[in-house]
Order: C-alpha cells, then sequence, then structure tokens
C-alpha cells in the first residue's frame, strides 16, 4: 500500500476526475473512491469517449489547477485518450508541479515509486499497443492473402471486442479491424458501440 495515497499528506488541492463513457453508466463506483481519497473538488464528464478530444470538465480541471494540486483519478484509463495522451499528461503534469494520485492502480506520483510504475505502466501499455499493432499487421496480410476481407462470424467474444477497441484508440480503420477479426464492418461498430467495452 502507498503511504502518500493519504489525503492529509498533499500540500495543495486534490481535485478528482470521473469519466463515463456513455450516459447509461454509472460513475458512483468512481465518485465514491474518490471521496475516501480525499478530494476537494470533482469534475465529472458524463457520456464522453476516453478517445475524445474534447471533454468539457476535464478541459476545465486543466485550467484550474494550480502548481502543488493533485489530481485524482479511480483509473489511469479514466484520464487519457490512450498511452500517448497519458504520457504527456505525464510530462505536463511534472512540468506544472502537479502530482497524479490512480485509486486503482495505487499509483502517487508525488513519491519516486509512485513516478517509476506511472512510467513502467505507462511503457507495458504502449508495448500491448505495439503488440496488437504486429499482429493486426499479420492478421490483414493473412486474410488479404486468403481473399477475405470480412464476413461471418456476426459475433465477437469479450477478448475480441477489447482488442478491437485497443486498435480503435490506436488510430487503425475499422476496415482493418474488420478484416483481422474475419468479421464485418457493421460488426466491428457494434463491438465498440456495446456497454462496458469503450475505455
Amino acid at each position: 500500500m502507498n503511504e502518500k495515497l493519504n489525503p492529509t499528506t498533499a500540500s495543495g488541492r486534490r481535485l478528482g476526475y470521473a469519466r463515463v463513457s456513455t450516459d447509461a453508466q454509472d460513475e458512483s463506483l468512481q465518485i465514491a473512491a474518490l471521496d475516501r481519497a480525499g478530494i476537494d473538488a470533482l469534475y465529472v464528464d458524463h457520456g464522453v469517449s476516453g478517445t475524445a478530444t474534447s471533454r468539457p470538465r476535464f478541459d476545465a480541471l486543466l485550467t484550474d489547477l494550480r502548481e502543488g494540486d493533485t489530481v485524482v483519478v479511480y483509473s489511469l484509463s479514466r484520464l487519457s485518450r490512450g498511452t500517448k495522451h497519458l504520457i504527456e499528461l505525464g510530462d505536463t503534469f511534472e512540468a506544472r508541479g502537479i502530482d497524479l494520485v490512480s485509486t486503482t492502480e495505487q499509483i502517487d506520483t508525488s513519491t519516486a515509486m509512485g513516478r517509476f510504475m506511472f512510467t513502467m505502466l505507462a511503457a507495458l501499455a504502449q508495448m500491448e499497443r505495439d503488440l496488437l499493432a504486429e499482429r493486426t499487421r499479420a492478421g490483414l496480410e493473412v486474410a488479404r492473402a486468403q481473399g477475405r476481407f470480412g464476413g461471418r462470424p456476426e459475433k465477437l467474444t469479450m477478448d475480441q471486442r477489447r482488442h478491437a477497441q485497443l486498435l480503435r484508440n490506436g488510430g487503425v480503420r475499422a476496415e482493418e479491424i474488420a478484416a483481422s477479426l474475419g468479421c464485418s464492418r457493421a460488426t466491428v461498430y457494434r463491438a465498440l458501440q456495446e456497454k462496458g467495452v469503450s475505455a
């Protein structure tokens, strides 16, 4: 357990951020965790995908931040649009003298161990993305060689849906995702819209 997650050790304000991808999702779990972490203010984006360029309440949080403040999130996945964005945010926060706490990953960048864990998680996430891209390229080559460019099966497993979402987050086109999974574009679009799949 990282002792610096205790809110009494913070020198500035603790600003919480929560996000749900659809209006139907409930942010109460995130908010309860943030409340336990001891926050001074809360910013919540409703129905906003993690890949969205504009997130009104997150943008407001960034504007309100001052040196010495701490951003508190339930999970790093709620914070960024992807690995590259997460690393950029980490660099921006460090340059501005702002700490980051994630209650799920037990990360607190005000500590040496927290900064190390943040860097390691970001690197692992980047590696996962790169490996997925490599597998996609290999799958596309096989699909083209066999003359496959989509089609059945219409339903994807949870792993396939997560695979599709991760690829989409990495900027891969729906047509390429469909070819790698051996399904239609429509199936990919449906999988990306299903509750619990969007990042």
